[in-house]
């Protein structure tokens, strides 16, 4: 069985207390060269999405038309530049979650959505496959009332694709965005580093739109 601090998210009072720092990071995106860190470009919104063990999860995401940044980090908790061994713990309240800045003139945050839907199974609570733990929830993190609107009608939208095919209630935490937490050097773009590298992620099979 799986302990109650890997199940539950740890309140506030209880969390560990982090650390008035940053903690090292990359300074640029290993395969298109942008950098990691804010003041980006006007021109970009941004979403932090949790949906499992980011690794695979960055990936999806870089790989989209006109998405500009992805990076890798912690989100959703309370412990102040938590470290990756930290959030592991359970006790810092944490996500794992990728930022992705995008230009809405090239890609609608719907797509991003779709995406985010697909690519994961919503229903699961506090784990995603083989990951089990509160870093592993389902999260949408948003930055603009228009991003919070999409993302909640998306969500309606998805739960009944996920009912007609007789799968659970969507578990998704759709909150407004805390601080973003950098994750670690070697965290950012993992598997453009490591090809072979692991990735939990697998989705419910059950498509966005369509039949």
């Amino acid at each position: 069985m799986f302990s109650s601090s890997k199940m539950t998210i740890v309140a506030e009072a209880d969390a560990l207390l982090g650390r008035p720092e940053p903690i090292p990071t990359a300074q640029t995106h290993f395969v298109n060269g942008e950098s990691l860190h804010p003041p980006f470009n006007s021109r970009l919104e941004w979403v932090s999405l949790g949906l499992g063990c980011f690794w695979g999860a960055e990936k999806i995401f870089w790989q989209l038309p006109g998405v500009a940044i992805t990076a890798v980090g912690y989100s959703g908790g309370w412990t102040p530049n938590p470290t990756y061994e930290e959030v592991c713990s359970g006790q810092t309240g944490h996500n794992e979650v990728v930022l992705v800045a995008y230009n809405p003139e090239k890609i609608g945050f719907t797509r991003v959505l779709i995406e985010f839907w697909q690519a994961h199974n919503p229903t699961q609570g506090m784990q995603q496959g083989n990951d089990v733990g509160t870093q592993y929830r389902s999260g949408i993190y948003t930055t603009t009332d228009e991003q919070e609107s999409l993302a909640n009608e998306s969500q309606r939208n998805y739960q009944c694709k996920l009912s007609a095919a007789r799968l659970g209630k969507i578990t998704t935490e759709i909150q407004q965005a805390g601080p973003f937490y950098y994750a670690e050097n070697y965290h950012q773009q993992y598997l453009a580093k490591n090809p072979a590298g692991y990735c939990g992620l697998g989705g419910t099979g059950v498509a966005y739109v369509g039949s």
